[in-house]
């Protein structure tokens, strides 16, 4: 058994160790591709170690939030994963967002730098930055040092950190129904939850994602840290475009995929869809968003592979999971909770309905967040446990509770 296999099959393992390991047993195999570079593992993990020796020469303490503000590409990737080997929280940000709101992000999450582009530097001009932060572009715009010219030279290596399985992995900024971004801090152990869970979805050495949403969203996260832990390689599109999907599905031989409904329904309009070899997928995730058993049905009768929706939040809790391809005759659920996962119905006062009853989905599992970051009022108000005192996550969504089989 390898060494990455051995950490795979255990109780818990960090992504970083895991990335270490896979580069160490198979250097050549093709880690991260974009528009503009292909990175073997061994080349990707030597750009970690630089990463991350540079973020502690410059004081990174454990825990410590690192903030990334840019178009997903190869070198994003590399800053997210040199913040883990470093021992800091990646914190991927919402490119999309208001300036007043970036800027409110940056202050919040507390990072010393923060690595962007030219259309994050954009839409910060004129805001008011902390005076300590070092700007890193990681394109060849002028907003600051160039990641060439901060990273540290070759062959140097990181100091070793302890790193548990509560500690932060990530923080990521979502508005939900309240309109100010609240940072959601989620751990290392809530990320082992879904790498563990990975194996039983194809991933593996040989697994190729399309990487084609943001990588500050929870949803690509779910797919992306998978695909690097078991050895497989990651495939990153800058910005969706439907027939570049299917080019680059066709062409990389992808095997799996994570969209949200409305790319799945350009996609599935596309008169040239039936024009392009999908035959290598697995499986298909889909999350996010409403996704309707018509758009289900279409995609199973002309996509190879099969189809999995995730019904849950980045703040987790409980999760549904809807194999579609297995139940074809559910397509107009969400599915059941995945194993390990409580989900339950409260009324407006707390407390537990019965089966059949009306009410707001509370959630339990590993996959919780540890809370938002500096708002612990917000925390507990996004809280519920029950008698025993287990914690359990708010959804704000209306459900009711069956027992119909599967």
């Amino acid at each position: 058994m390898t060494t990455a296999q051995a950490m795979l099959d255990s109780d818990f393992a960090l992504l970083s160790d895991l990335f270490a390991a896979q580069a160490a047993e198979r250097p050549d195999a093709i880690a991260l591709v974009d528009d503009d570079r292909r990175l073997s593992y061994a080349e990707a993990d030597q750009w970690v170690d630089r990463i991350a020796a540079s973020l502690q020469r410059d004081g990174l303490k454990p825990g410590q939030a690192v903030a990334i503000g840019a178009t997903p590409s190869v070198h994003y990737a590399l800053v997210f994963l040199g913040a883990l080997r470093a021992g800091g929280a990646a914190t991927p940000l919402t490119a999309s967002a208001a300036p007043a709101a970036l800027g409110g992000m940056i202050a919040d999450c507390g990072s010393r730098h923060l690595f962007l582009d030219a259309g994050m530097a954009g839409t910060l001009a004129g805001i008011e930055l902390p005076k300590e932060i070092d700007l890193i572009p990681l394109d060849l715009s002028s907003a600051g040092t160039p990641l060439e010219g901060w990273v540290e030279d070759e062959g140097v290596e990181p100091a070793p950190v302890a790193v548990g399985p509560d500690d932060p992995f990530n923080i990521i900024y979502s508005s939900g129904t309240t309109g100010s971004p609240k940072g959601i801090v989620q751990s290392h152990r809530m990320r082992w939850g879904h790498i563990r869970r990975a194996g039983a979805s194809g991933y593996g050495r040989d697994a190729v994602t399309l990487i084609s949403t943001p990588l500050y969203s929870n949803t690509t996260l779910v797919a992306f840290v998978p695909t690097l832990a078991h050895g497989g390689t990651a495939v990153i599109m800058g910005k969706f475009d439907a027939r570049r999907f299917l080019e680059l599905s066709h062409a990389e031989r992808v095997t799996h995929a994570m969209l949200v409904p409305v790319q799945y329904k350009r996609l599935m309009e596309r008169a040239d869809f039936g024009d392009f070899d999908l035959s290598s997928y697995r499986v298909k995730l889909c999350t996010s968003a409403p996704f309707s058993a018509a758009l289900k049905a279409d995609i199973l009768a002309r996509w190879p592979g099969g189809l999995v929706e995730y019904y849950g939040m980045t703040e987790g809790g409980g999760t549904c999971i809807l194999l579609a391809h297995e139940h074809p005759d559910k397509l107009d659920t969400v599915g059941r909770p995945a194993p390990g996962h409580d989900i339950r119905v409260i009324d407006a006062a707390g407390n537990e309905l019965p089966p059949g009853e009306k009410g707001e989905v509370v959630g339990r599992s590993e996959a919780m967040m540890t809370g938002y970051h500096n708002k612990p009022d917000q925390t507990r108000e996004a809280e519920w446990f029950d008698d025993q005192g287990n914690r359990f996550i708010r959804t704000g969504d209306i459900g009711r509770s069956t027992r119909t089989a599967f």
